[in-house]
């Protein structure tokens, strides 16, 4: 596999080993101890979603119990974010963009204290994701999708959202934020 480090610390963009023939493919989607070596994991809780064409999930987090993911496209694409929202960061408030596929198996590492969502770009898409903590509704965060201080260049104008995604607080007015 291949481990390409991003311009926000920590996250990482995973380009496992693909064995292609006439009849399909076989991969890896996760080695323990292959992703160990990189700071990946240990995991306790996988999720899969399906959404169609123009729907934004996100920017979502957990503060406290933090969770680290290893997301992926299974099938169809997806522009997919993260932002740091771990206040006192040198990169705090920054995001970064890419486009995971079904048909190009990538993976991007999520660390603890980023926040995280995608868009649909195809017409559906299964997400596949990892997290390194189970999931606590309490402890569930969020920030607004197209919040103007973040200036995220998502594919859509008007996205299929959750009404708490579409009620979701700007970073300057989230209530609870992790520290650097």
């Amino acid at each position: 596999m291949k481990v390409s480090k991003t311009e926000l610390e920590g996250v990482l963009v995973i380009e496992p080993r693909v064995f292609s023939d006439d009849r399909g493919f076989f991969l890896e989607i996760m080695r323990s101890e292959r992703y160990a070596e990189h700071g990946i994991g240990p995991f306790v809780q996988d999720n899969l979603s399906r959404s169609v064409r123009g729907t934004v999930r996100g920017l979502h987090f957990q503060e406290p119990n933090a969770q680290g993911k290893l997301v992926q496209v299974v099938r169809g694409s997806v522009y997919d974010v993260v932002v740091d929202v771990r206040r006192g960061s040198p990169t705090f408030g920054r995001w970064l963009g890419l486009e995971l596929t079904g048909d190009a198996p990538k993976q991007m590492w999520v660390p603890p204290g980023f926040a995280h969502g995608f868009c649909v770009t195809s017409e559906s898409a299964d997400f596949l994701y990892k997290c390194t903590t189970m999931y606590s509704p309490e402890h569930e965060r969020s920030i607004r999708w197209d919040d103007p201080a973040l200036a995220i260049s998502w594919p859509v104008d008007k996205p299929r959202l959750s009404k708490k995604d579409a009620e979701a607080p700007t970073l300057a007015q989230a209530p609870v934020l992790p520290r650097f």
